[in-house]
Parts: structure tokens; C-alpha cells; sequence
């Protein structure tokens, strides 16, 4: 139980700093699908992929004091900003894990916008499927979002740059 914890704690330590509990979602898929060993289990939502058991963990996490959660609030909404605390990094220190490394794709996927890793995120939920497919996927479980063709040229070259070998 702990150790897919620590592999969340592992995540926080390298990123420093995530901002938006949709990106941290979305962030954590990818990598999920870069085949890093988060265990999380995700099904298709409003946003694209979701994981109730990321969520859930997250929270657990901050309400260990092992991680932040600083609430900022915009014009309309909450934006959520997750760090790692000196006790995160206690605890994780207890762990002995084979956890590959992964800070430059955090780098890549901290650059990106949530609008933009839900569009990854949501590719790579149909990755079963040709490119073509995918794309009609995308624009039926998204209309609103209403992607530009060079939007998923860029997300498709993202997923080559991500995911090399596969």
C-alpha cells in the first residue's frame, strides 16, 4: 500500500512543484503510459482520463503533512499548487525503490498547459486505436474543446518525443 505512495512522493520530488489538480491527473496518466510504474487505475471523465485512487492518495498525503496543498483563488475558480514537505521527503527516504527516472519528462509535462495533457492524456486512452480513429475519438468525446488540426499534430509529436520507444 505505501509503496505506490512513495511512488507518488517520488513524482513530487522530482516535479517540486505541480500546479492544478487536472494537470497533476493528466501528468501522472502519461507517465502511467510512458510505462513508470504508478498503479493507479483511471477511467475516462469529463476532462479525459481520472483516477478517483490518485485523487484520494493525494489527499491522504497532505493530510500526513507530506505534501502541500496551497489553494489560490482566481477569478472564478481554485487553482491547486502540490509541493513536497521536508517530512515527504523523511518518508520517502524510508523507501527503497527501483523508480526510474523521469525528471525530464516531468520537465516536458510541467511545461505543457492542462489543456494540452488532456488532449495527450485523451490520445493516449485511445492509443488502441489508428491515428485517424483517435482524432474522430477526440472530437467526439470532445467537442467543446474543439482541438486545431496543428493542436493534435503537436500533441502526436509530444507523444513520439514522450514515449520514444514505442
Amino acid at each position: 500500500m505505501l509503496t505506490d505512495h512513495a511512488k507518488l512522493m517520488q513524482f513530487f520530488s522530482e516535479a517540486k512543484e505541480v500546479t492544478g489538480r487536472k494537470k497533476l491527473q493528466k501528468m501522472i496518466y502519461i507517465l502511467q503510459k510512458c510505462d513508470f510504474p504508478f498503479e493507479e487505475k483511471y477511467q475516462f471523465h469529463f476532462y479525459g482520463p481520472y483516477s478517483e485512487e490518485l485523487s484520494l492518495r493525494t489527499e491522504e498525503l497532505c493530510n500526513l503533512g507530506f505534501l502541500t496543498e496551497r489553494k489560490e483563488e482566481k477569478s472564478n475558480y481554485f487553482q491547486y499548487h502540490y509541493q513536497i514537505t521536508g517530512d515527504g521527503l523523511d518518508f520517502l527516504r524510508q523507501f527503497q525503490m527501483d523508480m526510474p527516472e523521469m525528471t525530464e519528462q516531468i520537465a516536458m509535462l510541467k511545461e505543457k498547459s492542462s489543456r494540452f495533457l488532456e488532449l495527450v492524456s485523451t490520445i493516449l486512452y485511445f492509443d488502441g486505436l489508428s491515428r485517424d480513429e483517435a482524432v474522430e475519438k477526440v472530437h467526439t468525446v470532445k467537442p467543446k474543446q474543439n482541438y486545431s488540426q496543428s493542436e493534435l499534430d503537436e500533441a502526436f509529436r509530444f507523444i513520439r518525443t514522450i514515449r520514444p520507444l514505442q
